[in-house]
């Protein structure tokens, strides 16, 4: 009878989905990302070709020398790092104004106003007059802080980049820059104040926009042409082989292929409404109410940035902020993600069962034996991370040959299909797409580079006015030297100048602000631990109301509520607020100064605690868990969470004494029956 009830409720529940249009719509409102002109006819040809262009150069200047002796074009090689970098911003300056407009709604078909001519020219001009003149202007740096025109240009393209931001990132991280602006205006004389942010590496050529402009461009642009490749679809089918018959099966599905997913496509937003729009209607047609499957979709799409390889592109940053290679970077962050998945996994299955959902028949799953001729659009993955586990070339070439070997594997599943015959062509690489790829490297770029030249722009101004000792010793008095205070001072900060901006951003000014306070000897947490602090925090801004981007394009898919949307991710994703704690108190699970052992221990008691947590937000273990135990519960995660011996101890025999009440319950119940 229980059974019917609980089929009955979730047969009433409401199975409608979003369309294209409302997603649209919904991210229009949300996002800035998705407020972009409308081109048609020629100018939208003409867009397209030059933005392709934009994306194979960046391609091309990352190629091994030996390619470029080979056909004897080695032109932009040998420009100086500056030359490169201001090149770079000139193009997104351009490509920037081409797409996004003034305000929000505010577009014309084929329309560009002449005040946007005009902020385009008055940008990229001091740029590209910058490359040509790199080394007069380095060489006679003391005339430039002094020389009129020089002055206004930098001020001209810095103010022009930071209008661009408004459009395209939005408004949160302007109020920081502006913030430190005056402060640093106040303290510094102000012709070097624009030397150092424009002429000098301190500011807008710091290592933010340095390693967009090398390494995350033609990582973006990889990941571009991979999900060309059909490997989405690849990914989602595996994932309904594995978990799509259990018990909520649809919504383990969303987890485990948002997971696969994301570590190709590096957008949080991007990773939800590609893989939402196929588990978000199956979750609702199991019984999972609306707000539930857009949050289970968003939170495990955010997931994906902090997975290997990509890792939302801020994997590069961190290589180059800490000082270790990236596939050092990747390998320590194996952990972390499995256990935040992991964490998303139980909350899931604890929902399953207790409203009594199954899975999906066997008879409507795709079969894994149908599914492994299609294993070779992993190769270029499995590439990727061969070439950059052995260093054998640079990482930006290593991500150039990814994208060679994605196009001939593209290429390959062409010939396939048609020599199977088979009537499912939606993954074949045409020139089209392959314009597309190209087309949309560029424009995912002009986001990430804004930010970027932000976060340098923020450095510069820390730099300029010492600001960072000053911070150090303000948050040092705030939380008496206390750790864990100062680790919850510091994930407030990311949370907050993480909303609405690109991890990337979040990230680069949280490795110049918090990341050095969290260091420093008054603190002493791990450098690993206070850069991986930081980089989880501001990820977790995508699903944090009231900014909560993911959770708003999940909602949309799933016709819910996008607050109830953005609160229950944030439920789900309770492991992403706990995990930073683990590694920062203990970084045993970053694989620092440890051994086996210690690394298994850490694992277990981590995923036993997280299992505690899903307990005490579900209420649900196996049975209805009344409102003390999940108090209990509760307290027990956090124990088994928090390194130590006693800690652990005390914890395990908490949910032990949790699961043996739960059985002998269940005992008197069925005695009962």
């Amino acid at each position: 009878m229980a059974s019917e009830d609980k089929n009955k409720t979730a047969s009433e529940i409401d199975t409608s989905t979003g369309t294209a249009a409302d997603v649209e719509a919904v991210m229009k409102k949300y996002d800035r990302e998705s407020n972009v002109r409308v081109w048609e006819g020629k100018p939208q040809k003409f867009l397209r070709i030059f933005e392709a262009l934009v994306s194979f150069y960046c391609i091309w200047v990352t190629l091994p020398d030996k390619v470029l002796a080979v056909v004897h074009l080695d032109v932009f090689r040998s420009l100086m790092s500056q030359q490169k970098m201001m090149i770079f911003l000139a193009v997104i300056i351009v490509i920037g104004y081409l797409n996004y407009p003034i305000r929000k709604g505010h577009v014309k078909v084929n329309s560009l106003p002449w005040y946007d001519i005009v902020l385009m020219v008055a940008g990229a001009v001091p740029c590209i007059y910058y490359a040509v003149h790199a080394r007069d202007i380095i060489s006679m740096a003391s005339k430039v802080t002094r020389d009129p025109k020089m002055v206004v240009m930098a001020i001209m393209s810095i103010l022009v980049l930071i209008e661009l931001c408004r459009r395209c990132v939005g408004i949160p991280i302007l109020c920081v820059v502006g913030a430190l602006f005056v402060y640093t205006f106040a303290n510094v004389r102000f012709g070097k104040v624009i030397y150092n942010l424009f002429y000098a590496t301190d500011g807008l050529m710091n290592t933010p926009i340095s390693v967009c402009s090398k390494y995350i461009v033609v990582f973006i642009i990889f990941g571009a042409f991979l999900e060309r490749t059909g490997i989405s679809t690849f990914f989602i089918n595996l994932a309904n082989c594995v978990a799509g018959s259990s018990s909520g099966g649809p919504a383990k599905v969303a987890v485990i292929s948002s997971a696969l997913c994301g570590m190709v496509s590096g957008s949080s937003v991007g990773n939800t409404v590609t893989t939402g729009s196929v588990t978000i209607p199956m979750m609702k047609k199991t019984g999972y109410k609306g707000e539930f499957a857009g949050a289970v979709e968003a939170a495990a799409s955010t997931g994906g940035q902090i997975m290997p390889p990509i890792m939302g592109a801020a994997a590069f940053l961190m290589a180059e902020y800490m000082g270790v290679p990236y596939s050092q970077v990747a390998l320590k962050a194996i952990l972390p993600a499995v256990l935040y998945f992991t964490g998303i996994y139980i909350v899931v299955h604890l929902e399953a069962k207790k409203l009594g959902l199954r899975g999906i028949p066997r008879s409507e799953l795709p079969r894994f034996m149908k599914l492994l001729p299609k294993i070779y659009l992993l190769l270029p993955l499995v590439i990727l991370v061969y070439l950059v586990s052995t260093g054998k070339n640079s990482m930006q070439a290593s991500a150039a040959i990814a994208i060679v070997v994605t196009i001939v594997v593209g290429i390959a599943n062409n010939l396939i299909n048609k020599a199977t015959k088979n009537p499912d062509t939606s993954d074949n690489l045409t020139f089209s797409k392959f314009i597309d790829a190209l087309e949309a490297g560029a424009k995912s770029t002009i986001t990430v580079a804004v930010a970027c030249a932000m976060a340098g722009l923020v450095a510069g101004c820390v730099t300029s006015t010492g600001l960072g000792s000053k911070l150090i010793n303000m948050v040092v008095q705030l939380s008496g030297g206390y750790k864990l205070i100062a680790l919850f001072l510091t994930m407030l900060c990311c949370i907050v100048l993480g909303m609405g901006v690109p991890t990337t951003a979040t990230f680069c000014i949280m490795a110049s602000t918090c990341a050095p306070i969290l260091i420093d000897k008054s603190i002493g947490i791990t450098p690993v631990a206070a850069y991986f602090f930081v980089f989880y925090f501001g990820i977790v801004a995508d699903i944090t109301p009231p900014v909560a981007l993911a959770a708003y394009a999940g909602s949309a898919i799933a016709k819910a509520p996008p607050m109830k949307t953005a609160f229950n991710a944030t439920k789900l994703a309770v492991a992403a607020f706990v995990i930073p704690y683990i590694f920062a108190l203990n970084p045993t699970m970053l694989l620092v100064d440890t051994t086996a052992l210690e690394v298994v221990q850490v694992v277990i008691t981590s995923v036993l605690g997280i299992l505690a947590l899903g307990v005490g937000l579900e209420g649900y273990l196996r049975g209805t868990v009344p409102w003390v135990l999940r108090i209990v519960a509760l307290a027990a995660g956090l124990f088994l969470i928090y390194p130590g011996t006693v800690s652990d101890v005390a914890g395990l025999v908490v949910v032990a004494g949790i699961f043996l009440f739960q059985t002998l319950m269940n005992k008197k119940k069925a005695a009962a029956a």
